[in-house]
């Protein structure tokens, strides 16, 4: 499959991002966040790091360029989209997933390898997965802390939308341990740690992240 990663001004992950797709057997499309053509791809990552410097807030002058009309657009008619970390950001500016991501409680940016439980295998994202399984991939983020009013949470939750939950500590302070979400359809995933960093063994803490990035083809299709 061809997968789409979008590069923004302030991206940094968008390299291990292509990398990780090309890990997993697919073909990895570099895409500009001024371009208006998703170049006819299967699934679309919106990769981490500090787009627009995080003016304003994270993701929210991302979620007004070009490429991410093209991409709510897509999504709304089932393409498979990815947001890591700042992606994660994006999705919830674009309102393509629920809640905000806010400043981590601590206050302090934190980085370290991190234990996840896969809650939801749902998703072309994740259903190389099972659920309850466990896997540790890195994390690094400073507005990590995802949020939503009592409502949206229970509503998450009881609908089988957590999609991954912090495990042993919870690194931001993040609403019921959430560390990522899915959409109703469950093509949209928003996940804050890292996947990518541990694709390859012998590179960061091991290969726990390569099935985000798997892709079976006949939940995309």
């Amino acid at each position: 499959m061809r997968v789409g990663v979008v590069t923004f001004p302030g991206s940094l992950d968008d390299v291990d991002a292509r990398r990780a797709v090309r890990v997993a057997g697919h073909e990895a499309v570099a895409l500009w966040h001024r371009d208006h053509d998703l170049q006819g791809v299967d699934a679309v990552v919106l990769p981490g790091g500090f787009s627009y410097g995080d003016y304003l807030r994270c993701g929210a002058i991302s979620r007004f360029s070009p490429i991410m009309t093209e991409v709510v657009a897509g999504a709304g008619h089932g393409l498979p989209v990815l947001g890591i970390c700042n992606g994660f950001q994006i999705l919830c500016e674009s309102h393509l997933l629920p809640g905000a991501l806010i400043r981590n409680d601590h206050q302090k940016f934190v980085c370290r390898d991190q234990r996840l439980r896969i809650e939801s295998t749902a998703t072309p994202w994740t259903s190389s997965y099972e659920v309850g399984q466990e896997i540790v991939v890195p994390l690094k983020n400073g507005e990590g802390c995802f949020v939503a009013d009592r409502d949206t949470l229970d509503r998450i939750e009881g609908d089988g939308r957590v999609v991954a939950r912090y495990l042993e500590v919870n690194p931001n302070g993040s609403m019921r341990d959430i560390a990522g979400i899915r959409n109703e359809r469950g093509n949209v995933v928003g996940l804050m740690p890292h996947p990518e960093h541990a694709v390859e063994a012998g590179f960061g803490p091991g290969t726990d992240g390569l099935g985000f990035f798997r892709l079976v083809e006949a939940l995309v299709g």
